[in-house]
């Protein structure tokens, strides 16, 4: 391990100060000094390197019951991270070792060694264990493939397709069989990019006019499998393009994470019946067991070129707080990720 003299005793750390009404503003989030311990028995001392902003960040900030428990005030925030060991006092982790943790959103981290991964920069850049063989990857994978079980020959809508789930839903679709694959993405230019880059057959832009129309278009046969990670009309306009027997994976809502009243739609949801429909929604850490699985098969698919994925890079832990709005906004395409200067 490195000598005491050398390690950082303080680092900058990003902490939630009040409680987002509706969408988040700068002044929720402060960057602040906080003291770096030094690792105990059974710890890692870890330099981040890249942290990851997610969407499912928002609702965290909400002091509900949820799934995970809130971000605390005053307190620094979590998150998917990147980085390296400084200091080890952990059986199998030395110094200069990359790991995957959930200690995001500041500099340092000391950790109990058995929540961190180690990762091989080798093997794939430091980034992707954050976004396409991380867990957006795993999402995707899990959430199309097991939650969905979509099969060879199946139609599949995605919304959100230019980010870092959706764009890899797709293209796992195409892969895996699906004989149409439609997208919807919030711009002209991230439309072009789901066609031309990554192989979609249809995609639209749903500012651009009503989803139900767009996809009524896209979709003249319907579709057999739907990946939301928007709700709302997308959600509404699946349910009506959705064939007998149709399956829907509810990942994400983002259209409302930040609405302060009921969402308007769907208003069709009746229809579930009649066409037997199954709805159901999914967290990413049901599905830890298909991670081997996971990661041998699309590594593989990125490794070929066969699989191909963007990344968003903000630098500077600074940067933080604003990456993450960004990303509500969806500014980013593809994974959003805080690279630290090294």
């Amino acid at each position: 391990m490195s000598s005491p003299e050398s390690l950082p005793t303080a680092g900058r750390e990003w902490h939630l100060v009040s409680r987002p009404q509706g969408w988040p503003v700068p002044s929720d989030f402060a960057l602040r000094e906080g003291p770096v311990a030094a690792p105990g028995e059974g710890e890692i001392l870890v330099r981040n390197l890249h942290l990851s902003v997610d969407p499912y960040m928002r609702g965290r900030m909400n002091d509900v019951k949820s799934y995970v428990p809130p971000f605390q005030l005053d307190a620094p925030m979590t998150g998917g991270a990147v980085g390296i060991v400084v200091a080890s006092e952990a059986e199998g982790f030395a110094p200069g070792d990359h790991v995957l943790h959930d200690l995001g959103w500041r500099e340092f981290a000391t950790l109990r060694a058995k929540h961190a991964t180690k990762v091989s920069a080798e093997l794939a850049p430091l980034t992707t264990y954050l976004g396409v063989l991380g867990m957006p990857g795993l999402t995707a994978y899990a959430g199309l493939l097991e939650v969905a079980s979509m099969k060879k020959g199946d139609a599949v809508f995605v919304s959100g397709a230019a980010g870092a789930v959706g764009s890899e839903v797709g293209q796992i679709a195409k892969l895996k069989g699906a004989s149409r694959v439609i997208g919807s993405a919030g711009s002209d230019e991230k439309v072009r990019l789901l066609t031309e880059e990554y192989g979609f057959d249809a995609a639209f832009n749903y500012k651009s006019g009503p989803v139900n129309d767009q996809l009524k278009e896209a979709a003249p046969a319907g579709i057999d499998v739907y990946f939301d990670n928007v709700g709302g009309e997308h959600l509404e306009a699946a349910v009506n393009r959705l064939n007998v027997h149709g399956r829907a994976t509810i990942c994400g809502m983002i259209s409302q994470y930040n609405a302060t009243e009921p969402p308007a739609a769907p208003r069709n949801l009746a229809m579930v019946i009649g066409k037997r429909l199954r709805l159901q929604g999914m967290l990413v850490m049901d599905h830890q067991e298909l991670m081997p699985q996971f990661f041998e098969e699309v590594s593989a698919w990125v490794r070929s070129g066969e699989l191909k994925y963007r990344e968003t890079v903000v630098e500077g832990v600074e940067q933080a707080a604003d990456a993450f709005l960004g990303l509500l906004k969806g500014e980013n395409t593809g994974k959003m990720i805080v690279s630290l200067a090294d």
